[in-house]
């Protein structure tokens, strides 16, 4: 074709498009920006739009639907891609090869394989087998892989202020995704975090988003490369994602997949600034956010998915959603959501419900519920994506393409480095009386059980969802936790280094101590908090019995966020925010011993009280965004209150807990008594299940138009009742207290599948709130419910889910 003119090209792409029309051209393959096409005697090259179009026309309704449907690993087998044709695969955090979320690399690049393989098995009929592509969520490295590099989480970047250094984090990320046969992945998280209870905050770039959308493009051009360069999209470049579109950093208190509320420009011009700077770095793929904009879930919502994003700001990427994030639409379900594709979404991201999905989704074509004009855009989007990807070329399987089966890239000594430095650039310190930076030849003991602990340090996101748990050491190959990093270090200027796990040491012993301390690994909603309060006292004990020794100590504090640490502060000689470092800890042993400048300054603002409440610019911080120490700054800090009312709130009285109704409690439904909250009344049945002892929690199924009908003694405060909800309401479920009523069908619906949660009930939501609670439901529904006690709170504090 080299030697064909570009006016003869041109008449071969028309005539060879009208003819497809009418069904008289044949393929050799799927091709890309070169796909051989004959029409009887002539050959022509279709690229762009017109190999797009071309594919389109010649696909089945079938194989369309399915190229719009993403099923997870966990939950589907070669096999059933290569029936269904799937245009994606995706894994979940917990989700990995044979069942094995630490699966080694290899068996990941073999299912990689098999998955290409199969769905690009020829097709009857002359129908094109498209390849499918794989999501991951490599948010901070490719953390699912064992022995990868783990990078700081994006609050410990936003804290470097250094975009550069990002977009060589994305590309060495790119890179050991490569290496493992994936194409996609799900990051960066461009979500600006507004109120840092959000269990999310620690995948925010700031509070600021002019930082935030400073980093998401590093992000996106480290991942990607640059539109127009010999690299996009390329070898070492994988598709990127920005998420979640918009609002998931805004919601009201902070609660995962919550109400975001607001005029509706003020949020765009936090929330929705990030992304036009990505999209013009030229963003692969956006993924709706499971919040709701003023009461409507963003999965449903037409306005923003398509007038803003792709009217407003020419997005003309693909739009895939999150986790069943369609199903929490009003009127939908896992199975059943027309609502969601009519709205802007182009991919279902459904895990397990697939099939139902699928069938569903094909009959609602048929019957023309869902325009077929609708199916080809959303379809045009997962070829343009995979065309721009080189996907559409005839690429070769997985593990025949640049990087992949390369195991000396994952963990590449290079990538590491990179990580490090970053480690060293997202240490802020706030606090130095002069004990920083450590001595040549020093005595150096290190307390804490996060000292020597790459899961602590690495937060969720690693190796699993929520990170943490039962990992050990041994489950990051080539990784460097804080305190080995600090034996490294040290041993380069002679300072003796020793881990006193309890804390034994005296001055005649050490020169300085070192306690590493924090919030153990969580991801999203399970990170929510109702305050900023760190309880966790392990590091506190350390840093007093340090000081009763009259030895000087230094305090490194991992998170995932700003907290309340004010007594760590008070007693510290060197505070550290360390962030969620990841796997080289070594980086922070080099600005401790000084070999590394103390540069990272915040980007979030650092509370002054405990209580939470949305903390964005300088009133009320105790540390502004900016603030930050060099090592020769040995100011001192003024002493900070110590009174957080959080940690000693008073007056709470149980109404149920320990699997019983307190003495004066009452349980009834429709007048009669459900003593213990057991038995069956009114159409309520109250059964006992376990959830931390033996029938410490009670399973209350309520019936069509019942309710539950609770009182106690005379008293005040607010309601705290921790709860689990396994399946959403099917009908509006409301609350009543001293003739206020709230329906909180929304809120028990996010609530669905996330495990124990709280709820608190003040008069901000209940204004008559009484010493009675009813629960009524109109549907069938069931919750679990561990405790119920009134509590005295603060007069302004606001209810939360």
């Amino acid at each position: 074709m080299e030697g064909i003119s570009m006016f003869r090209r041109q008449w071969l792409l028309a005539t060879c498009a009208s003819l497809a029309l009418a069904g008289c051209a044949t393929y050799t393959d799927v091709g890309s920006s070169n796909v051989a096409a004959t029409t009887g005697t002539e050959t022509a090259v279709l690229s762009g739009e017109a190999q797009i179009a071309d594919l389109i026309q010649r696909m089945s309704l079938e194989r369309k639907v399915a190229q719009l449907v993403q099923p997870d690993i966990a939950s589907i087998t070669p096999a059933d891609v290569e029936k269904y044709r799937f245009g994606s695969v995706l894994n979940g955090g917990n989700s990995g090869p044979n069942g094995n979320d630490l699966a080694p690399a290899q068996e990941w690049l073999a299912l990689a394989d098999a998955f290409w393989e199969a769905s690009t098995k020829p097709l009857p009929n002359g129908e094109p087998a498209i390849p499918t592509i794989w999501g991951t969520d490599a948010v901070h490295g490719h953390a699912n892989i064992p022995g990868a590099t783990i990078f700081p989480h994006n609050i410990g970047l936003g804290a470097t202020g250094d975009p550069d250094l990002i977009r060589r984090i994305g590309a060495a990320t790119a890179t050991e995704i490569e290496v493992t046969g994936i194409d996609w992945t799900f990051a960066p998280t461009v979500a600006v975090a507004r109120d840092d209870r959000w269990g999310r905050t620690y995948e925010s770039y700031s509070e600021d988003p002019e930082i935030v959308a400073a980093m998401g493009v590093a992000m996106v051009e480290g991942l990607q490369g640059k539109p127009g360069s010999a690299d996009f999209l390329g070898e070492g470049r994988v598709i990127a994602t920005a998420k979640h579109f918009f609002g998931d950093g805004g919601t009201e208190q902070g609660v995962d997949q919550g109400d975001v509320n607001g005029d509706i420009e003020d949020l765009k011009a936090v929330h929705v600034s990030p992304y036009p700077p990505a999209i013009e770095a030229g963003l692969g793929s956006v993924m709706a956010s499971f919040n709701s904009i003023n009461g409507q879930k963003m999965h449903g919502n037409k306005a923003l998915l398509t007038d803003l994003l792709r009217g407003e700001m020419g997005f003309d990427g693909l739009v895939v959603g999150d986790w069943n994030g369609h199903g929490q639409i009003k009127g939908c379900t896992n199975t059943d959501c027309p609502q969601a594709l009519l709205a802007g979404l182009d991919v279902y991201m459904v895990p397990e419900d697939w099939k139902g999905l699928y069938e569903t989704l094909v009959k609602q074509v048929r019957d023309g519920t869902i325009p077929m004009a609708r199916v080809d855009e959303a379809v045009a989007r997962v070829l343009r994506i995979k065309q721009r990807a080189g996907i559409l070329d005839g690429e070769v399987k997985p593990s025949l393409r640049a990087n992949a089966g390369r195991w000396d890239k994952l963990g590449f000594a290079p990538h590491r480095a990179v990580a490090r430095e970053a480690v060293a650039k997202s240490m802020v310190l706030l606090k130095n009386n002069g004990v920083l930076p450590l001595k040549e030849n020093a005595r150096i003991t290190v307390a804490g059980s996060a000292a020597d602990s790459i899961a602590q340090q690495s937060g969720g996101w690693t190796l699993t969802w929520q990170g943490g748990g039962e990992l050990t050491n041994d489950d990051f190959p080539g990784a460097t936790s804080i305190l080995r990093g600090l034996f490294e270090v040290g041993l380069s200027v002679n300072a003796k280094v020793t881990l006193s796990p309890d804390g034994t040491a005296s001055a005649d012993e050490a020169d300085v101590a070192i306690v590493v301390f924090g919030e153990e690994p969580y991801a999203e909603f399970v990170g929510d908090r109702k305050d900023l309060a760190f309880r966790d006292e392990e590091g506190l004990a350390l840093l007093r019995k340090f000081k009763a020794e009259g030895i000087p100590t230094v305090a490194v504090f991992l998170s995932g966020r700003p907290m309340w640490v004010n007594r760590e502060l008070n007693i510290a000689d060197a505070f550290v925010a360390a962030w969620l470092p990841g796997s080289e800890g070594a980086g922070v042993a080099d600005v401790l011993f000084g070999k590394a400048p103390a540069s990272g300054r915040l980007s979030f603002s650092w509370p002054a009280d405990c209580n939470g409440k949305p903390l964005n610019g300088p009133d009320g911080a105790l540390f502004p965004v900016g603030s930050g120490r060099d090592l020769t700054d040995t100011s001192a800090l003024a002493t900070l209150s110590e009174e957080c009312s959080a940690l000693t709130a008073g007056g709470q009285s149980d109404w149920f807990a320990a699997g019983r109704l307190i003495e004066g409690v009452r349980a009834l439904s429709k007048g009669t008594e459900l003593p213990d909250l057991r038995g069956s009344a009114g159409g309520v049945v109250a059964r006992g299940i376990d959830r931390n002892a033996q029938e410490d929690a009670r399973l209350i199924q309520f019936g069509p138009g019942t309710a539950l009908d609770l009182s106690g003694p005379q008293g005040a405060g607010g309601y705290r009742i921790t709860y689990s909800v396994n399946q959403r309401p099917a009908g509006p479920v409301v609350l009543a207290s001293g003739g206020s009523t709230l329906d909180v069908t929304q809120e028990l619906s996010v609530a669905e599948g996330k495990g124990w949660r709280e709820m608190v009930l003040t008069p901000n939501c209940l204004a008559k709130l009484s010493n009675s609670l009813t629960i009524r439901s109109d549907a069938p529904f069931a919750i679990q419910i561990s405790s119920i006690a009134r509590e005295q709170m603060d007069d302004d504090a606001g209810c939360s889910f």
